[in-house]
């Protein structure tokens, strides 16, 4: 739990929304390695309109006309052309809630909405507030990556976002992480 200004805002979002469960297995400094559960997702990939579409998809435009619970976190993964410049795409993912697999998962209408399944794996993430800008994650960023090169520790992938609050959130009390698979 990360105590922020002096208001515990995990407990105040896991009581609106299913946050994914994940074990700590080591920390270094700020950077928690976690062990996440295999988990299924909806994204978009190449949209600027990727959040409108996942949230339509959650709430029953889909082939079943399911309503899905909103999970936590969202994750956001811009796509890397040349460091540290960022392309203005990238893929958004929302996580589905524990009781769906892959087979249960609603269908998309929308063809832009895919239906993934992300193998249990090990990763390391870095917690901070604020709003969320290009400049705060390339900040973050680098210093996760920091702490895992003091390490030696490998990464594999690109670092991507893990965003738990709705927008209408203090900056000051968001959750945020920046995050990367590691070996």
């Amino acid at each position: 739990m990360r105590a922020l200004a002096g208001l515990y805002v995990d407990e105040v979002c896991e009581s609106m929304v299913e946050t994914i469960k994940y074990e700590i297995v080591r920390e270094i400094g700020k950077v928690e390695v976690r062990r996440y559960p295999k988990i299924v997702i909806a994204k978009v990939e190449g949209s600027t309109n990727a959040f409108n579409l996942l949230y339509r998809f959650i709430t029953g435009q889909n082939r079943q006309q399911a309503k899905v619970k909103m999970t936590t976190p969202v994750v956001s993964q811009q796509i890397q052309m040349t460091s540290p410049v960022l392309s203005e795409t990238g893929t958004m993912a929302f996580v589905m809630p524990a009781e769906y697999m892959l087979e249960t998962t609603p269908e998309p209408l929308d063809r832009r909405v895919k239906i993934a399944e992300i193998p249990a794996r090990l990763v390391a993430a870095l917690c901070f507030s604020g709003g969320w800008s290009e400049s705060h994650f390339e900040k973050e960023t680098q210093e996760l990556l920091n702490e895992l090169a003091k390490e030696k520790i490998k990464t594999k992938g690109n670092v991507f976002t893990m965003l738990y609050n709705p927008p209408f959130i203090p900056g000051f009390l968001r959750r945020n992480e920046v995050a990367i698979e590691i070996e």
